[in-house]
């Protein structure tokens, strides 16, 4: 390179609308604010893990699987589909797997959205949703949650349009934990038009305990219905990342298509399978974080009394402009939240004592 060409400024070598794109935010480290404070640990309640360890048998069968990695994982991830397809009850043709239901979604704009298209989802939903549209060249549409932080189906039904391509649910809504019942998710299917695709995200689907909330899978009559779930919120595998979507035969083998080769691992599919194994175990555990939901929410009511009830494992603090300054104030007690500025902050479900850790900085950043 010549003296010159040293001073020229820099060719543009990546889409210039990125640079307007928020990163997505992952919960800080714990390890990170322990050492920070001189603490001998911290508590990370910002990333909606559940707290008690892999399902049994999942290390083993993980460790098993390592040995084999040399070797290319199955593609077709067979063993796999067909144990989800033998649980819920669907057609393994139905299901298509991939790193994470995000990765799905991914996929599912990839296969229905070009350029100029539209993402139609509620705001604030899952922060995931804003970057998969731009980065897949769909224009997002946002539709303002109601007054109780869920989402406004009608006012959703009303914003689609001729050039909307795909419809995202969130039910329970992540960060809200807010649901849509039966009736209105009727309504709005009834509403949106059969070319449009509907995708119901029930990432947190295990926690519901509301009956009044629908199963996505009841609705798989409707072709343009597809429902993502994963397996690395209550199933216990977020390291692992599995997520999975099931829908129209059709649909699914589209997505097969456009998803990235082998990126459901090794190691990922036998702790799959090994997990799905032990369905008493997961509600067991699920009904320990839904006790600890209740509890934590009735608590913070007394501090911040709009807290929505919530079906997911974590809890919602509509703390507006203070949102950030709660976030920095549980850090210094110890505790990582996922605050969002200007909106607010949601927190996970933990075990008791860390919720107990939690509930007592709350107080103090609160009272």
């Amino acid at each position: 390179m010549t003296d010159s060409g040293r001073h020229q400024p820099p060719l543009r070598l990546t889409r210039a609308d990125l640079d307007a794109l928020p990163a997505y935010v992952p919960g800080r480290s714990p390890a990170d604010l322990a050492r920070e404070l001189g603490l001998a640990e911290a508590i990370k309640l910002a990333s909606n893990e559940v707290p008690y360890g892999p399902l049994p048998g999942v290390v083993e069968a993980v460790t098993e699987a390592v040995a084999g990695s040399h070797r290319y994982p199955d593609m077709g991830v067979v063993a796999l589909r067909a144990a989800l397809a033998e649980r819920y009850g669907v057609d393994p043709d139905r299901i298509a797997t991939g790193c994470g239901s995000v990765a799905m979604a991914e996929h599912l704009v990839r296969a229905t959205c070009l350029p100029g298209d539209e993402l139609l989802y509620s705001w604030r939903s899952f922060e995931a949703y804003p970057i998969i549209a731009a980065t897949s060249g769909a224009s997002s549409v946002r539709v303002p949650n109601d007054a109780g932080h869920g989402h406004d189906l009608a006012a959703m039904a009303a914003a689609v349009t001729d050039r909307t391509r795909m419809v995202v649910v969130c039910n329970p809504n992540n960060p809200t934990g807010t649901v849509v019942g039966k009736p209105e998710l009727d309504r709005f299917l009834d509403a949106v038009g059969d070319d449009v695709l509907v995708v119901i995200d029930e990432a947190y689907r295990e926690f519901v305990t509301d009956p009044a909330v629908p199963d996505g899978l009841t609705y798989l009559d409707r072709p343009n219905v597809v429902v993502l779930r994963t397996l690395s919120k209550a199933w216990g595998l977020a390291g692992l990342r599995i997520g999975w979507l099931v829908g129209a035969p059709e649909v699914a083998a589209a997505i097969r298509k456009v998803v990235t080769p082998f990126s459901t691992n090794t190691a990922a599919q036998a702790g799959a399978l090994a997990a799905l194994a032990q369905a008493d175990e997961v509600e067991r555990r699920c009904a320990l974080v839904v006790a600890e939901r209740d509890r934590v929410t009735e608590a913070l009511r007394k501090f911040v009394p709009d807290v929505p009830s919530s079906q997911a494992n974590f809890v919602w603090l509509p703390l507006g402009e203070r949102a950030a300054a709660f976030g920095r104030a549980c850090e210094t007690r110890g505790v990582i939240v996922r605050p969002f500025a200007g909106d607010g902050v949601r927190v996970t479900i933990g075990t008791p004592a860390e919720n107990d850790v939690f509930l007592a900085a709350a107080e103090a950043a609160l009272s």
